[in-house]
């Protein structure tokens, strides 16, 4: 059974810095991609930055400059480095990451049940 924890979640000022953790444990063959997305308060959930096995980064345009998302392959964890964070910056941030549970399963996508981050101004 995979699962994917985060952790760092929390209370952070605005203009101040956080950093997320999502580690993946179980039966894993590999992990491609892998993400963090937040879900804000009544809205849908949104990709916040993205990175495949080889290390390449996409963001979402709000976030652009002031997050970073890293991986230890090692380790089959990905982080989210959130800099700046920007008042009313609140929800609940989700990792998810596509994993191959043997040499020829399929490429699954799973969730984490995710953490909070409370910004205050």
């Amino acid at each position: 059974q995979v699962q994917l924890v985060e952790s760092g979640g929390g209370l952070v000022q605005a203009g101040g810095s956080l950093r997320l953790s999502c580690a993946a444990s179980g039966s894993i063959f590999s992990v491609n991609n892998m993400g963090w997305y937040r879900q804000a308060p009544g809205k849908q959930r949104e990709l916040v930055a993205g990175i495949t096995s080889g290390g390449s980064t996409n963001y979402a345009d709000a976030v652009k400059g002031r997050f970073a998302i890293s991986r230890d392959n090692a380790q089959n964890t990905v982080y989210l480095q959130m800099n700046n964070r920007e008042p009313g910056g609140n929800g609940v941030y989700y990792c998810n990451g596509e994993m191959r549970g043997s040499e020829g399963g399929r490429n699954q996508s799973y969730w984490g049940p995710g953490a909070q981050v409370t910004v205050s101004s």
